[in-house]
């Protein structure tokens, strides 16, 4: 069995878990999540944790486990404490801020590029050069995140671009004459 898959899922006080067959539902203080659980995998609850085993002795439904382990611990922690990803705009004139439920960048395009803020999700922009992604679903988040990366990548000469907070850029040396 997949080393992820033999640690159980704690779940906290104050976190509802419903398993109906295949289908996992989480609700706690900051929303509710669900996912159906692949068949080779099959979902225990104890009092106050989730184990998960495969149903049979293959290596994907080992494989399974370990990831269904991982996206149940990810709906618990997502429900209790949320997920957060901060982002940074570096370079002259690059600006973001919310307009009603979009994201407005100015990324030295010429013309500014709106970002529809996706349901679940809250973007914040505590100053004009950073961004706060947050919301439940780690995946969701990590995806949004990506998406406005995409739109100015850190480029490898100035470092100018949207960068995750804690992303290090390793700069080229300048062409020499």
């Amino acid at each position: 069995m997949s080393r992820i898959a033999k640690n159980p899922v704690a779940i906290a006080a104050g976190i509802n878990v419903n398993i109906t067959g295949q289908q996992v539902d989480v609700k706690g203080p900051k929303g509710s999540l669900q996912m159906t659980i692949h068949e080779d995998v099959e979902v225990m609850q104890d009092d106050s944790s989730l184990s998960v085993a495969p149903r049979n002795g293959s290596k994907s439904a080992n494989a399974m486990a370990g990831t269904m382990r991982s996206l149940l611990d990810n709906m618990v922690n997502g429900v209790s404490n949320g997920f957060e990803k901060k982002l940074q705009l570096v370079g002259v004139g690059y600006r973001a801020q919310m307009k009603g439920k979009d994201l407005n960048l100015t990324l030295g395009f010429s013309h500014p590029v709106d970002y529809p803020v996706p349901e679940g999700v809250k973007i914040e922009t505590p100053s004009q050069t950073e961004i706060v992604v947050s919301g439940i679903d780690k995946q969701q988040v990590g995806q949004v995140a990506a998406e406005i990366r995409a739109y100015r990548q850190p480029e490898p000469y100035k470092g100018k671009g949207v960068r995750y907070a804690d992303e290090t850029i390793v700069l080229k040396e300048a062409k020499k004459k």
